[in-house]
């Protein structure tokens, strides 16, 4: 609300607007780190264009907020990253 738009409100709402993809029965480690790292991706693009759109709007605590997601999240994908290449 503070960068002017409405929260979403349902489920329903939610479900419809997921860019993230959902894993179900993932039992294998190659393919759980796989979904996770196009999971983490995923987010880090909805979370750089929040973190414009916060600095556009000067609102630091979003956009602190945003920064911490970001650098602990990149953090993740790159430890990921690593393991999945070594499993490889």
């Amino acid at each position: 609300m503070t960068l002017g738009a409405a929260p979403l409100h349902t489920f329903e709402d939610y479900s419809k607007a997921a860019k993230v993809t959902v894993g179900k029965n993932v039992s294998k480690n190659d393919k759980a780190v796989a979904l996770i790292l196009d999971s983490l991706t995923e987010l880090l693009k909805i979370e750089r264009t929040i973190l414009k759109a916060s600095a556009e709007a000067n609102d630091e605590g979003t956009n602190i907020m945003m920064r911490g997601f970001i650098t602990e999240q990149e953090k993740i994908v790159w430890m990921m990253k690593a393991w999945f290449e070594e499993t490889i």
